[in-house]
């Protein structure tokens, strides 16, 4: 991975020092180049048309599909582009087949997106159970054994948090899942970005992901599903027949993505995982996984600072959350940012379910580590943070 050439894809990187990844990452020249590309030379609706624009475009958009799947390892199953996370979350809350006495179990660590969700079907009668961590984050698998049980039917996880950069063992989570007879939504905005991942690995019937997340631009998410589904939303593209009497949808993604779709997004999404999967997503684990461990051992150090999540490096992402003794999260956020231009994340991470769990009525200062980053600005931040901590 070079590093350099890298970093001069990121002209912002001249300015300030990004560790805010995990709430978006930046986009590389390439991808901007690839959507502006759409505008000047092929702007035209998908699906629709017959000449050559509209051709180029689908032709983009498809291969947009293609690449995106073989990134995640998909052979099967459906690849829906959605806006965020977030709206695939909910394709999957609104599209099954519901019944009254069903059980949902997932955790108090998820993000409000794979949590809120899944609150509102309580109206319906649905039961929902949360699984509580640690005060480190982790997780007893013997908790998900009790949990899920014959009368689950759908457990919800995130694979990596985005609050502590816990990792979860879901491939042990998905055999139980298996055994019980339950399906399995794998919340992965924090894992697809930074770490090989197949699907059929991991024994999920759904993963959602976002691609701001992953060098792709805002707007732009992922639904993938093995499982039938109901649509979202149905209108215009999504339909193979209509008649006065209903109608019948088209098969794969273009039944579930009703209506014009962020055409010059999806293309940009496809951009990004050729960017990364140039990169090389090994070494950037790798590099990610060097780095992360720097920070957290000398945030340890430094007197006044306490470090959260798990302890071994090899449970956790470059996701590291710290707070500074007698200084408030956003303090320390603002410090960094004025004294030595460094953006990090400060609060609750929309995560307030597990904030309040482990006591952090203001939440933490979240540092968030991406393939851009560099070893010489890890130790800046440890160098202003040690200062503030002796001040405070």
């Amino acid at each position: 991975m070079n590093l350099d050439k890298i970093r001069s894809d990121f002209p912002i990187l001249k300015d300030v020092i990004y560790m805010d990844s995990a709430s978006t990452s930046l986009t590389p020249q390439p991808v901007l180049d690839f959507m502006l590309d759409y505008y000047l030379q092929y702007n035209a609706n998908v699906g629709r048309g017959v000449h050559r624009l509209s051709q180029m475009a689908q032709h983009r958009y498809s291969d947009a599909h293609k690449k995106v799947a073989g990134f995640i390892g998909a052979k099967e199953g459906d690849l829906i582009f959605t806006r965020n996370t977030t709206e695939s979350i909910n394709m999957v809350a609104q599209g099954l087949n519901w019944q009254p006495n069903n059980k949902i179990v997932t955790t108090l660590a998820e993000h409000h997106s794979n949590f809120l969700p899944w609150l509102r079907l309580r109206k319906q009668g649905l039961s929902l159970e949360l699984i509580k961590p640690r005060q480190d984050g982790s997780f007893e698998i013997s908790d998900f054994e009790k949990a899920i049980d014959p009368r689950t039917t759908l457990v919800a996880l995130a694979h990596i948090s985005n609050a502590l950069g816990t990792k979860l063992p879901i491939r042990e989570i998905a055999q139980i899942c298996q055994e019980e007879g339950a399906l399995l939504l794998v919340d992965a905005a924090q894992s697809v970005p930074h770490i090989t991942l197949h699907v059929k690995e991991l024994g999920c019937d759904f993963l959602c992901f976002s691609g701001h997340k992953m060098l792709g631009p805002k707007g732009t998410g992922v639904l993938w599903t093995r499982q039938k589904l109901q649509p979202l939303l149905v209108g215009g593209g999504m339909v193979e027949d209509v008649s006065a009497n209903g109608f019948e949808p088209k098969g794969g993604y273009e039944g579930f993505e009703a209506g014009t779709p962020n055409i010059s997004g999806g293309i940009g999404l496809g951009k990004a995982v050729d960017y990364l999967v140039k990169a090389g997503m090994q070494d950037i684990a790798d590099h990610e996984a060097r780095l992360a461990g720097r920070l957290v051992d000398g945030l340890e150090e430094i007197k006044g600072v306490e470090v959260y999540g798990p302890g071994n490096t090899r449970d956790r992402s470059g996701i590291v959350s710290f707070n500074v003794k007698g200084l408030m999260p956003h303090d320390v956020a603002l410090m960094l940012d004025q004294v030595a231009n460094i953006m990090v994340r400060s609060g609750h991470h929309c995560c307030i379910p597990l904030m309040r769990h482990m006591g952090l009525r203001d939440g933490t200062v979240r540092a968030s580590l991406y393939l851009y980053n560099t070893t010489e600005e890890v130790d800046l931040l440890l160098e202003t943070v040690e200062e503030m901590a002796k001040m405070a």
